[in-house]
């Protein structure tokens, strides 16, 4: 399965943010032993490590973001991509570009906590508890 992994997924671990953490560090940790492949967006690394060093320090959002690479692909990126971004009913944009960059994956799936914020997505949104479900019910 391919999953495309949102911003707010990846923050809940790397701050500890709870009470998801714990189902968002166990999605990655069946990433990283390759159950399913994840995908990131390009933005997603940029947001990430200034919340990160905003919180922690930058030696701590460049160890995150250096584990991170080590299992997640990054989605292609293209001036046509953001430009069908501008035009997706979806009313924030960076949720517009996490969908555009999850479809150019090929992505079956979008993991994140805000559901709502991608219900017209044409890729199904999941939480990472759901997810997590569906992943070891098909091991």
């Amino acid at each position: 399965m391919r999953i495309f992994l949102d911003t707010d997924v990846l923050l809940d671990v790397a701050l500890d943010r709870e009470p998801h953490a714990a189902s968002a560090s166990a999605l990655l940790d069946l990433l990283e032993r390759r159950v399913g492949t994840g995908h990131i967006a390009w933005h997603t690394i940029s947001n990430v490590f200034y919340l990160i060093a905003k919180d922690k320090t930058k030696e701590r959002a460049k160890l995150f973001i250096g584990e991170l690479l080590r299992f997640v692909q990054i989605a292609p990126v293209s001036t046509e991509l953001l430009q069908r971004a501008l035009k997706l009913p979806v009313s924030d944009f960076e949720d517009a570009m996490q969908v555009v960059c999850a479809e150019a994956c090929d992505a079956d799936v979008i993991a994140t906590r805000n559901v709502m914020d991608y219900r017209r997505s044409p890729i199904r949104p999941m939480t990472p508890a759901k997810l997590l479900g569906q992943l070891r019910d098909s091991d």
